[in-house]
């Protein structure tokens, strides 16, 4: 049984208003108006493990199904957090050659980017990565960074798979997003994972206790980025059921397997 998720008419129309008109907005209070009745029923594990401020990062696994709109993940979070978040966001929905989805991309493709602005987020070129977006990732990148070494340190929030697996299971990282981790970890930001999932008629969250993401010396760039993303997505699979885990749900280590 899956819960209900009313689409937030009255916030969305009025966040829209907002993009056309270039006004800033708080996607915290923004939040906690589309949570405010109830629908969909959140349920929190972890509570302890919430960070009040930065710097953090929360790094989530990238759940979707049929009929689950990926927004409500960050929506969700975001009202338990007491605090504003900078997440991450993709810059428009992929296109699989179908019209629909054609028209839906060249859409979002126009609107996200005015969103983030809106709520302050950071637009990323979708995955997998297209080679005429490179340009774009690296600039969405180094806004991210810039914006991490700031005074005072700022709330951060990703999915490092970037993209809708199949059945909502936990999936590999793309190349290279092991190595944009560490560069946030060198910066001395500690992790927080969150599991994200459905059971019971309830919207669940589950909160990891923080950790420090440390690399073993002498590792190659590529086995450094594969070793990051092993351990990130591990303890991201520690918090969901055993059907969301994927292939990080066995005990193998990242060089074993």
């Amino acid at each position: 049984m899956y819960p209900r998720y009313p689409l937030p008419w009255r916030v969305a129309a009025s966040a829209l208003l907002s993009a056309a008109r270039n006004q800033p907005r708080s996607f915290r209070e923004d939040a906690l108006r589309c949570l405010a009745q109830g629908q969909p029923s959140l349920q929190v594990t972890g509570r302890e493990n919430v960070p009040a401020s930065g710097p953090a990062l929360l790094t989530l696994n990238h759940y979707s199904r049929p009929g689950f709109q990926a927004y409500w993940i960050a929506l969700a979070v975001s009202s338990v957090v007491p605090a504003e978040i900078h997440w991450t966001m993709t810059a428009a929905w992929t296109y699989d050659g179908s019209l629909k989805s054609y028209i839906l991309a060249e859409t979002s493709r126009r609107l996200f980017p005015r969103l983030a602005k809106t709520y302050g987020f950071t637009s990323m070129p979708p995955m997998p990565p297209r080679p005429f977006e490179a340009q774009a990732r690296a600039r969405a990148v180094r806004q991210v960074f810039a914006l991490a070494k700031r005074q005072p340190a700022p709330l951060l929030a990703l999915a490092p798979e970037g993209r809708d697996m199949p059945g909502g299971r936990l999936g590999r990282l793309p190349a290279g997003a092991g190595r944009f981790l560490i560069l946030l970890a060198q910066l001395g930001y500690p992790f927080y994972p969150v599991g994200v999932y459905e059971a019971d008629g309830n919207l669940c969250l589950n909160f990891g206790p923080a950790y420090a993401l440390e690399v073993p010396p002498g590792l190659t760039r590529d086995e450094s980025d594969g070793y990051t993303g092993e351990v990130v997505m591990r303890l991201i699979a520690g918090l969901l059921p055993e059907g969301l885990k994927g292939e990080f749900g066995s005990r193998d280590t990242w060089r074993e397997s």
